[in-house]
């Protein structure tokens, strides 16, 4: 192959993605973007899961702590930088893998979305103002795609800004690109979900929340992820950390249906399990 190709690693949380993408990136000579609406934000670091130093050191990882929590960091940011990345990786002689994650920030960049301008901030104060009933159904009646996840207030706002985003996109993937899908059994995903929601507890999950709401406080964009919102519950005395801990993986386990559901309208994923999907991708590179 004379240009390098893009590998795109997806599939739902605690499947193994990363595990995988850093397998592959050793055995073909690649760097890793991460495509996480998460990890973007500095000092986020056991609540998102975010690769430790020891995997960072294996193989260089990008898309991690591009910005504060406070700071915005949109779809069309990831993809700017994502082609950025891409290209800077492959004139080294190297291969890019993309792992996601957030599925809307992988297919912006897969199918080249053409997004649109930021948005206007009178028009963001009123939706703002609308509950997220009110922004679904604002969605149903105007026809405008609803985002990966349906209960996050700011994808919902976000994607009646964009509006008709997703029909501004090639209709397959960019060329030289392969994208591979981690298929996982119910069971085996649910014990994985279970085990990491228990490391990130071990690691020091309430103390990070209680750095970041004392730094940047509780109501920015990056505090509304699963955990941080349930660990502000714990804080403030509302909750036993027995409840946060069993809250944590049922909503951890509902976000990997979401995403499994947000996969599988993509027709152009090959999906595999871990082990069958290395196999694929080191197969890509046999003829060279």
């Amino acid at each position: 192959m004379a240009t390098q190709p893009l590998i795109v690693i997806v599939g739902p949380t605690a499947s193994g993605k990363t595990e995988l993408a850093i397998n592959v990136a050793k055995r073909i000579g690649g760097e890793i973007i991460c495509a996480d609406s998460r990890t973007v934000y500095k000092g986020m670091d056991i609540g998102t899961a975010k690769p430790t130093s020891k995997e960072r050191e294996e193989v260089r990882h990008w898309g991690l702590d591009l910005v504060h929590p406070n700071q915005r960091f949109t779809v069309a940011d990831f993809q700017d930088y994502a082609k950025r990345k891409i290209q800077d990786i492959r004139e080294r002689g190297l291969c890019p893998i993309i792992v996601g994650g957030t599925g809307l920030y992988v297919d912006a960049v897969v199918f080249d979305y053409e997004l649109g301008p930021k948005s206007d901030e009178h028009v963001r104060d009123k939706l703002e103002n609308m509950t997220i009933n009110e922004l679904q159904n604002y969605c149903y009646e105007n026809n405008i795609n609803l985002p990966e996840n349906i209960k996050n207030k700011r994808y919902v706002i976000r994607a009646i800004e964009q509006k008709s985003v997703n029909n501004k996109r090639r209709s397959k993937p960019i060329k030289n690109c392969y994208i591979v899908g981690i298929t996982t059994e119910k069971e085996v995903l649910l014990e994985r979900i279970g085990r990491r929601s228990t490391k990130i507890f071990d690691q020091g999950v309430i103390e990070e929340s209680r750095r970041l709401a004392s730094e940047y406080g509780w109501d920015h964009e990056a505090m509304t992820g699963n955990i941080y919102p349930l660990c502000r519950l714990y804080i403030d005395g509302a909750v036993s950390l027995d409840y946060i801990k069993e809250k944590f993986r049922t909503l951890d386990w509902r976000l990997a249906k979401r995403q499994i559901t947000w996969l599988k309208r993509n027709e152009y994923i090959n999906w595999f399990t871990l082990d069958d999907a290395e196999q694929y991708i080191l197969s890509l590179f046999k003829s060279e």
